[in-house]
This record gives C-alpha cells, sequence and structure tokens, in this order.
C-alpha cells in the first residue's frame, strides 16, 4: 500500500532537463586512437566528455561491475521551447519517435525483441530516450544505430499522429484523474504569468488535438540535431569500440546550418501573494505553497534545495513538527525544482480528515515564512548533507542511474553539474542556507492556496548571472573511477559462487544462501526472511501483522524514529520491513565495512520495538488518508472488485480481501498493547532464512547472526498459509467512478496448476506474446492501431507449492472507451486463440524473455531476492537455467496448445471502473 500523495509527487517530480552551451574547445592534440572527427574534450571521475564535429555531445562511462549497459539520448528541447499553438509538441514528438521509421517501422516491439527496458521521457527542459540492456556489444551497437536514425528519419506521419492521439489524450487524463496533480498545474500557472514554465508539459488539450503534421515535422527537424544532443553511454561496453561505432552512425549527420529561436522571456520578480483553490471529486484535502527559485546551476539554488529538504524532514523538520505532530496534516513534504532557467520550490501537506484545510495552510505558511528557518540547525543541515551524500554516492554507483543524473545535469546547463553540486553541498553553511530561505521564502513570493493581503511587501531578489567558471576549475580532471571485476551472470556460475549452507543455532536454523562478490562502491544487498505461526494462529488478526512490520522503524527501546533514520543516514545504509501474511522479509542495502552493524541494527529493531503511541496514531491517520483516498480510485476499485469475487476464505482469515470500511474499522482496532502483544506472541527465530549479494565477508555475516539471535525465544511453528485454486465464476462488474477521466479494466483467469507443470514454459511465452511486452497482441492491437488505452497487458503466475495460479489482464482508458477497449480486448484474444503463434513469434519472444532474464541477473538486489525464494522452495539458479532451457526449445505448436488449452475467455471474471457519464 503506497501513500497516495508520495503516488501522485512522483508523478509530478520530473527531471527538469534541456539546455545547450557553447561548444568547448578540442585539446591542442587529440588522442591518435580516436576515430576521426571524435575529440576527446575532459574526463572526470571516469566519465569522459567528446565532441563529434556536427556538434554532438557524448559522454562515455563505462564500468564492469554490473552485467548492464545504459544508453541516454538527451534533445536540449522540451515544453519551455514550445511556441503559442505549439504545448504539447515535445511530449507529442517523444511518442511519434517510437513510431518508427521507413528502416525501423515500429521501435517499440524491436525493442521488446532484444530485451530492452526502453522508454523516453518528455519534460520542460528536455526529451529523454534511453534503454537498459543486459551488456551485450550487438544490442549495444543496433540501439545506436536506431538512435541515429531515429535523429535523421523519423516518419513523423499523419496517420501515426492520428493513431497516437487517443493514447496520448488517455495519459492527459490519468493526470486529470489526480487532485493533485491538477493543483501542481494550476499553483504553476498561476506562479507564471510569462514564462513558458506555468504551462503543463503534455500541452493544451485544444492544441495538441489540432496540431498539424507540418508544423510538428518543423520542430522535430529544428531540434533533433547533433548540435542540440548529448549522447549518454553508462555501464559494461567497450568504449573505444562504441566511440568507432557512434562516429560511423553519428557521424555522417550534417551539423545544421539553422539557429535555434533565441530566448528571452524572463519572468518577472513576483509582487504579492497569489492563490488558487481547486474543487472536485474525491481525494483528500491539500495545501500547497510555491515559491519562485533561482535556476539550477546557481550556487543559491543548491542551497535552497538542502534547505527545502531540512524545512520538509520527516519527523524531525519543522513542517512536520508543526503540522503532523500536531495533528493538522497525516504527511508534509517539500522540494526544490531543478530547471534550467529560473524554477521554482513547492511545499505541501496532505491534510487528514476532520482537520481544517486553511487552519493547516496558514500554518504551512507560518512555518516557512516566519519561524521555520530559525529553527534548522547545525544537526539537520548536517542530517540533510549526508543523506543528499548517500544518495549521489549511490548513483554514481549504479550505471543506469548515473546516466539519468549527467541527461539531468545536461538539462540544468552543464553535465559537471552532477560533480559540481557535490562540490557545493560539502561547502554549504548554515548560515548559507538560512541567508537564502530567509530571502526567497517570502508572502510576497508565495502561490498558495489561500489569498493573503499583505501591507507591506519585500520582494525576493533577482537572480544573478550564473558563472561555473571558478567551481569547474575546483574539479579534478583526468580521474577515472576504480576498476571492478565482471562477474559471471550465467545462471549455473551464480550458484557456484553461492555459499549455501544452514547455520544450526539452540533457537533454531538459518537457511543461507551468501554470494560474495566484488561491486562498485563495495555494496552489498541482503534479504532476511522471518516466517511465524500459520493460518489458525492468525486469525482474526487484522491489520496487527501489517501494522507491527511497519511499526519496527518508528521507534526501538533507546531509539527514537529520528534516531533510527540517523544511525542509518551515519551507516550510509538503506533498510526496510515489510509483512506478507505470516511472512516478514527485511530488505538491507549496505557496503562491506557497515553491514555487520546494519544486521545489529536490525536485530536490535526485531527484538525491542517500542510502539510509541505518537508514531503509531500517525501511522493510523496515515492509513485512514490512504484507504479513503483509494476508495474512489478506479485502479484500486477493479482490484478490490475481483480479489472479494467468490473468495473462499472467512473475515477473521488472514487470506481475506476486506471492504474499505472493513479495513478503515481494522485500522481503529489497532492498540499499542494489540501490537506489543502480537510482536510478543509471534516474532521470534525458529523459521529464518538470510540471502546476501555483493561485497561482504561471510564470516562478519555469520558472527552477526549468532550474536544477534542469541537468547531470542522460538517463534511459533511456522507454517506457509496456503493459497489454493478455487473456481470462481465468471462475471463481469461494472464500477462507477464518477468525476474520474480515466477508467480502469481488469480481468482475471484462475488457473489450476504449478509452476512445474510442463506447459509453464509454453504458457510463459504464451503470456508474453498476448501482452507481456511492446510487441504484443494487445499491446499492437488496442495501443497502436486501436489507440484505445495508454496501457494496456497481460500477467500470468503460477505457485510453486500447489496447483494455484492466475491470468491477468489489464489495461487504462479514457472513460467514453470503456466499452470499446472491453470488446477490442476479446477480439484480440479470440483472434489470436483462432490463429496461433508463428515459429518466428516463438524464436523471438524466447530470446527477448531470456535477455530480460540476463538483464535481472546483472542486478544484486534481484539475486538476493531471488535467493531468498530459492531458499523458500529448495532450488537455486539451476532451477532457472532449467527453465532457460525448456524456453530455448520450445515449437510454436507448444505453446499454441498451452495457450488453448488454458486462456478461456468465457471464464474471465472481468471489472470495469469508468464515469457512467464521462465528458467528452
Amino acid at each position: 500500500m503506497k501513500l497516495p500523495l508520495s503516488a501522485l509527487l512522483s508523478l509530478c517530480l520530473l527531471a527538469a532537463p534541456g539546455l545547450s552551451r557553447p561548444t568547448p574547445a578540442a585539446p591542442a592534440t587529440d588522442t591518435p586512437a580516436l576515430p576521426a572527427g571524435v575529440h576527446q574534450v575532459v574526463m572526470i571521475e571516469g566519465v569522459t566528455e567528446y565532441r563529434l564535429d556536427n556538434g554532438l555531445q557524448v559522454l562515455l562511462a563505462p564500468d564492469d561491475s554490473r552485467a548492464q549497459t545504459t544508453v541516454n539520448m538527451s534533445y536540449r528541447v522540451g515544453s519551455r521551447n514550445e511556441g503559442p499553438g505549439e504545448t504539447g509538441m515535445a511530449h507529442l514528438l517523444e511518442h511519434l519517435l517510437f513510431r518508427g521509421s521507413p528502416k525501423h517501422p515500429d521501435a517499440l516491439a524491436e525493442f521488446a525483441r532484444r530485451g530492452l527496458a526502453a522508454n523516453g521521457s518528455t519534460t520542460a527542459d528536455l526529451t529523454n530516450y534511453y534503454a537498459t540492456f543486459a551488456g551485450d556489444p550487438d544490442t549495444l551497437r543496433w540501439y545506436l544505430a536506431w538512435q541515429a536514425d531515429a535523429m535523421l528519419n523519423a516518419r513523423i506521419a499523419r496517420a501515426d499522429l492520428d493513431a497516437e492521439m487517443p493514447v496520448v489524450r488517455n495519459e492527459m487524463e490519468r493526470g486529470e484523474n489526480s487532485p493533485f496533480s491538477m493543483l501542481m498545474q494550476q499553483v504553476a500557472s498561476a506562479a507564471y504569468v510569462w514564462h513558458p514554465y506555468g504551462r503543463s508539459v503534455i500541452g493544451a488539450r485544444s492544441d495538441v488535438e489540432h496540431v498539424g503534421i507540418e508544423p510538428l515535422r518543423a520542430f522535430y527537424h529544428r531540434y533533433y540535431q547533433p548540435d542540440n544532443a548529448t549522447l549518454i553511454v553508462t555501464g559494461r561496453f567497450d568504449p573505444r569500440q562504441a566511440l568507432q561505432w557512434i562516429a560511423q552512425d553519428f557521424g555522417p549527420i550534417a551539423r545544421p546550418d539553422r539557429a535555434l529561436p533565441p530566448e528571452y522571456t524572463v519572468e518577472p520578480v513576483q509582487q504579492g501573494a497569489r492563490g488558487v483553490t481547486l474543487r472536485r471529486i474525491g481525494g483528500s484535502p491539500i495545501a500547497l505553497a510555491q515559491y519562485h527559485l533561482p535556476e539550477a546551476a546557481s550556487d543559491a539554488y543548491t542551497a535552497l534545495s538542502i534547505g527545502a529538504a531540512m524545512l520538509a524532514d520527516t519527523p524531525a523538520g519543522p513542517l512536520y513538527q508543526s503540522l503532523v505532530a500536531k495533528g493538522l496534516a497525516s504527511s508534509v513534504f517539500g522540494f526544490a525544482r531543478a530547471m534550467k532557467q529560473p524554477g521554482y520550490a513547492v511545499f505541501g501537506a496532505q491534510i487528514q480528515p476532520g482537520a481544517d484545510p486553511r487552519a493547516a495552510l496558514a500554518a504551512l505558511e507560518h512555518g516557512l515564512e516566519t519561524d521555520g528557518v530559525g529553527r534548522l540547525d547545525q544537526a539537520a543541515l548536517d542530517r540533510i548533507r549526508t543523506a543528499w551524500l548517500n544518495d549521489w554516492k549511490q548513483t554514481y554507483n549504479q550505471s543506469g542511474a548515473l546516466a539519468q543524473a549527467l541527461s539531468d545535469a545536461v538539462a540544468w546547463g552543464d553535465w559537471r553539474l552532477f560533480f559540481i553540486d557535490r562540490l557545493r553541498v560539502r561547502a554549504l553553511t548554515l548560515d548559507t542556507v538560512r541567508a537564502q530561505l530567509g530571502a526567497w521564502l517570502l508572502p510576497s513570493n508565495r502561490t498558495s492556496g489561500l489569498y493573503l493581503p499583505t501591507p507591506d511587501p519585500k520582494d525576493a531578489p533577482a537572480p544573478a548571472p550564473v558563472d561555473l567558471g571558478p567551481w569547474i576549475k575546483k574539479l579534478e580532471t583526468g580521474t577515472e573511477r576504480p576498476a571492478v571485476a565482471a562477474f559471471d551472470t550465467r545462471p549455473l556460475a551464480i550458484d557456484a559462487a553461492t555459499r549455501r549452507s544452514v547455520l544450526a543455532l539452540p533457537n533454531g536454523p538459518v537457511a543461507l544462501a551468501l554470494l560474495p562478490k566484488e561491486t562498485a562502491g563495495g555494496q552489498a544487498h541482503a534479504v532476511l526472511r522471518m516466517g511465524f505461526g500459520d493460518a489458525e494462529a492468525l486469525r482474526g488478526q487484522g491489520l496487527a501483522p501489517f501494522a507491527t512490520g511497519a511499526m519496527l522503524l518508528r521507534g526501538a527501546d533507546g531509539m527514537s524514529r529520528q534516531q533510527i533514520e540517523d544511525r542509518l543516514n551515519e551507516l550510509d545504509s538503506e533498510l526496510s520491513f515489510s509483512t506478507d501474511g505470516n511472512i516478514l522479509n527485511v530488505s538491507m542495502r549496505s557496503d562491506r565495512a557497515r553491514l555487520p552493524d546494519v544486521l545489529d541494527l536490525v536485530f536490535h529493531l526485531l527484538r525491542a520495538p517500542a510502539f510509541p503511541e505518537d508514531e503509531l496514531e500517525r501511522l493510523k491517520r496515515s492509513l485512514r488518508t490512504r484507504v479513503e483516498d483509494e476508495a474512489s480510485s478506479p485502479a484500486y476499485l477493479v482490484r478490490n472488485t475481483l480479489r472479494r469475487h467468490d473468495q473462499p476464505w472467512d473475515p477473521d482469515d488472514i487470506r481475506y480481501t476486506p471492504t474499505t470500511a472493513e479495513v478503515l474499522a481494522q485500522v481503529g482496532e489497532l492498540s499499542r498493547e494489540r501490537l506489543q502483544r502480537f510482536h510478543e506472541r509471534f516474532y521470534g527465530a525458529g523459521h529464518l532464512s538470510l540471502a546476501v549479494v555483493g561485497d561482504f565477508d561471510p564470516a562478519d555475516v555469520e558472527q552477526r547472526l549468532r550474536a544477534g539471535l542469541a537468547g531470542w525465544h522460538t517463534a511459533p511453528a511456522y507454517e506457509r498459509l496456503p493459497d489454493p485454486w478455487y473456481a470462481m465464476k465468471p462475471e463481469t462488474f461494472r464500477i462507477p467512478a464518477p468525476g474520474k477521466a480515466n477508467a480502469e479494466y481488469r480481468a482475471v483467469l484462475p488457473l489450476e496448476l504449478r509452476d512445474t507443470d510442463p506447459r509453464w514454459p509454453a504458457l510463459m511465452l504464451a503470456n508474453y506474446l498476448i501482452g507481456g511486452s511492446e510487441d504484443s497482441r494487445l499491446w499492437q492491437g488496442i495501443r497502436v492501431r486501436g489507440g484505445l488505452s495508454y496501457g494496456v497487458g497481460s500477467a500470468v503466475s503460477a505457485s510453486p507449492f500447489e496447483d494455484s495460479g492466475a491470468w491477468t489482464l489489464f489495461a487504462s482508458m479514457a472513460a467514453q472507451n470503456a466499452e470499446a477497449l472491453q470488446s477490442a480486448m476479446r477480439a484480440v484474444l479470440d483472434e489470436t486463440l483462432k490463429t496461433g503463434f508463428t515459429q518466428a513469434e516463438v524464436d523471438q519472444g524466447v530470446q527477448s524473455l531470456l535477455n530480460y532474464l540476463e538483464l535481472g541477473r546483472s542486478d544484486d538486489a534481484y539475486l538476493a531476492g531471488r535467493w531468498i525464494d530459492y531458499l523458500d522452495t529448495d532450488r537455486d539458479f539451476g532451477w532457472q537455467q532449467r527453465l532457460i532451457d525448456q524456453l530455448r526449445g520450445l515449437k510454436a505448436g507448444q505453446v499454441n496448445a498451452a495457450m488453448r488449452d488454458l486462456l478461456k475467455p468465457d471464464a474471465l471474471s472481468i471489472a470495469v471502473a469508468a464515469d457512467p457519464d464521462p465528458k467528452p
């Protein structure tokens, strides 16, 4: 269950990209080994910049620590560059580029065939196309060639635009479903009178629906040029070979002779508070306060960004203390939006039911403009700075994240900002942070949900010109990243490198899967699993298992919630607890030196939770808000309806799916005493397993396990919760979702089989070909040709323990397209069952699935997760190898037979949640 505000906020926090900067002079003497027309500019900590004669900027950051490669092609164009009547063009082009070219008529399908995790994104400053794939020279070669072809030969045809238009409308409607997204957009529109940052990236509906194909092509040819682009390659690849391919593919593209349109619109300094009120159906109250800030490349922005995080820190920050701790809000947030030109910071609070939104807004404004800045201290700065630097390090050590971070920095003015910001954050003082916040967090510089007359307004300063020169001089050039040995990701090699054993302890055994290996930054990922009790023992426990796990990070003997967070920050580690029935999973990320200390902390939290009353009340408020928000969500409505349909469980069974009212009643029943009783009864040793992957000392891990578990009582005997197959009567549910522009479709077919069934590999592939990728029958028929859905697909599951599985179909669409989509879904299924798949489709699908499996095995967190599951099932990666071998041998006849044997459209139970009276 995710906090709705967090989910909504994640939709709004698109990276703020886009920039063109002067081409740097090439070194006096180019490296002889470089291809003709390619010039090395500078190298900083393993990131090397090159320039082609046509102006293309190339950043290469090789890293062999993971067997994966990431490629980003970033065009310095976004919604900021759109003129009157052109809003939404940048985003439309992002869609249309995937529609293909004469050479590549369906790019998304080709990505799926090659196992690329690929997509695109558009922001106010940047359009970014990216792909991550298992490190493979042939795949890199193909993808670079596709990017070069897309830069020059994208089709941009009227037929493609017409087919994609309903998809774009559906994407608009998904945003319109969110009150938070709509409030953010309206506040931004009020805050910016002249600058295009006040417009939605997706554009005005009227502009998007009436755009002409020729203006769209002109926009494409103007901005999709080598001198306006940065190509970024990170991860496992050969830099010399990559440069050769880049020179071959991009070198022949001529430097354009056009000049980009000048940008001279400057938003005037705001001279008075502005306000917006939004009223619509569903959700809970939200208060926002937005302030203009300088551009991301400035020193002032760095101080303001850190200051915003300090103000909104949970639970120590002034906003949390003023609103959440006093019962005015269930959660608060705050962030500075990094942008190429002067941007903004936004702070907000989600108001809990029964609280006064105007009082909460007044408290929010008061905390920002009156007393909050003065309450910031050195400890708060040290906490946020440490967390920021830890995140920076994690980004640097993960090739995919590094590619995105460099792309963001390009958008903000210079890729070296990624390294400059680290220098700036290290150099920050508390006085600087306070001074910048005091200068910009002013009533006259605020746009919020309330108008406040101000007798003596004080204007914020105009942003000063940016000079990066002094910071650039401080960067060390010519530095490389530490070398990390390559790791063999073949399944049997993983088995050979893993130490499996059972640690025998007086209070019960611990099953171990330990895979020590070199990693970037010495990182290690671990999962500890604890099982307790059985279905009968858990009868009537309601939300107690979930709430007990959720409270573990909120206080323990001798440690407050803040002290736990500070300890994790100090250890540069991540820790989370999740409960599923009678299983608690503890996920950890640390490094070689600190993992033993993290294990000590984990066992302290597991054995001595404090369950503080105030934190429990905050958890309950958060749960109530979350449940009430989800109650009107179409996605929740279809999911909950089908989970409840014909379920065999009694209401007091832990496997029972409750109604919204029942969940709220269970929240009300939670108490400190109840959680203490649950913990005392069920938590303990007896059924434990641990998987660790990465850079760690196995002997240290075993020693900390012995110490951490010594003397802990044994939990009630664990028995896996049975999840047997049960018959589900086919039924169609039409669920009203008034006021929601977006609708949801979901269908479920129970399957009586387990993953040892001989048909399982064929069934996996059949599902992949039906709805598992952008080359699937559902995607091609409903999204590409029909234009009815922004997202459509299918999933199939089978238990390793019992004959119990399910086939699930899903789609989102505009409310007015609900009936058409349901008909189209049935038509695709009927046609697929009739025609089946060809051997060519089967072979291509198998290769794609194998590529995705290989990509997963290149990720240490994935390996740890798989090992913890394999310990439960007494399997190893040899199981995956046998599955791979079975997939490789599949024939079309086997796949078609398995599909026709198990996929019965008439047996589907279907739920559609849509506005019964949608607006056109």
